[in-house]
């Protein structure tokens, strides 16, 4: 049967098929490796070298869509170093040193949510719809009374990729051992309640109101007045008032506590 089956074969069209496979196959791979080398994207050393150095947390705070984009950008001088809150001073340096830039080391910081009303504001109405502190800045811009309070929905929790965050008592509370200062929860808050301060502050300010006075005891038991004692008191004259609302210049804070003690709202938390 075999023997029937080869004598039947056209052996010279078989051999000119062949040829014409062969060749084919020849064309088609030196067309791959020439389109191969032409497309092909050669790597940036010195953003893989970047790259190396960074957290590789790839939370996006930076404003990139990851830690090798954020590269990228350093490496091409579109970005800064201090736009990423969770590489460590120290890869900083060498980062630094690779792109060939000056660097000044800053201190580590974690984010503060200056607001603590919570329960102790009024509501303007009972909020029912999707969930989320933007989604409900849609209507009359939150429920809170307080056009500086905190709406509790809790959306800065939900984008914390370090699960740092915490709704407590309707205001949001971030902690300090477990912040990487991604920024994150600074970018996604709707009423831009929540700033960066060094991990090494002793006191925040809890209130985010520049109303006066009266204004704000009609809407919050807790919030800022703008009386000024804590500036007024403050030894290290480290509290200036501007708008209603007590700033803390860092730098020059001692931790002392006066403003703590003085607050008769008590929105000068001790951290």
């Amino acid at each position: 049967m075999t023997y029937i089956l080869l004598r039947d074969i056209n052996w010279s069209t078989f051999g000119y098929v062949m040829l014409i496979v062969a060749a084919l196959a020849i064309i088609f791979a030196v067309l791959i490796v020439l389109v191969s080398k032409l497309c092909d994207v050669k790597e940036d050393e010195k953003a893989k070298a970047v790259s190396e150095k960074l957290a590789g947390a790839n939370c996006g705070g930076c404003g990139f869509a990851g830690c090798a984009d954020f590269a990228k950008a350093l490496s091409e001088g579109k970005a800064d170093l201090s736009m990423c809150g969770p590489t460590p001073a120290q890869n900083k340096a060498e980062i630094a040193k690779i792109l060939g830039v000056p660097f000044t080391a800053e201190e580590q910081a974690y984010a503060v949510v200056k607001c603590a009303g919570g329960t102790e504001s009024k509501n303007k109405y009972i909020f029912v719809g999707n969930e989320g502190c933007i989604m409900q800045s849609t209507y009359l811009g939150g429920k809170k009374e307080c056009p500086s309070g905190c709406m509790g929905e809790g959306t800065c929790a939900k984008v914390c990729p370090y699960h740092a965050i915490k709704v407590v008592n309707g205001v949001s509370y971030a902690d300090k051992a477990l912040c990487e200062a991604c920024r994150l929860c600074v970018k996604n808050c709707p009423k831009h309640i929540i700033e960066l301060i060094p991990k090494s502050s002793k006191v925040y300010v809890a209130c985010s109101s520049h109303c006066k006075g009266k204004e704000v005891m009609s809407v919050c038991k807790v919030g800022c007045i703008g009386c000024g004692l804590c500036a007024k008191n403050c030894p290290e004259h480290a509290i200036t008032m501007v708008d209603n609302l007590p700033v803390i210049d860092y730098t020059k804070c001692s931790g002392c506590k006066t403003c703590v003690a003085k607050c008769p709202r008590k929105i000068i938390k001790e951290i």
